[in-house]
């Protein structure tokens, strides 16, 4: 059974920064891409970072690339997600996705950015 728990998210000023955790188990993850997708409020599901098995391969949504960076540890079955340059619009549930299958989740940690 794939279980995907995230961490790290938090209520932060524009500017700030947060770096996001996600705690894979259940599957190869060493096997595995990875995604951070997130929802924010009355918006659609907007995947933000993909990274391949290995990093080598690794693709930002365009409202985000340049601030955010995702990273893994394929030895602790972990994927990270540093948040960087936070503006109201990042505001969101941020879910550490399996592949791109959003039926394989976690429950999501919420990052909402005000002044």
């Amino acid at each position: 059974e794939v279980q995907l728990v995230e961490s790290g998210g938090g209520s932060v000023q524009p500017g700030g920064s947060l770096r996001l955790s996600c705690q894979a188990s259940g599957f190869t993850f060493s096997a595995a891409y990875m995604s951070w997708i997130r929802q924010g409020p009355g918006k659609e599901r907007e995947r933000v970072a993909l990274i391949s098995p290995a990093s080598t391969t690794i693709d930002y949504a365009d409202s985000v690339k340049g601030r955010f960076t995702v990273s893994r540890d394929n030895s602790k079955a972990m994927l990270y997600l540093h948040l960087r340059g936070l503006r109201t619009e990042d505001t969101a549930m941020y879910y550490c996705v399996k592949g791109t299958n959003w039926a394989e989740r976690g429950q999501g940690t919420q990052v909402t950015v005000t002044s």
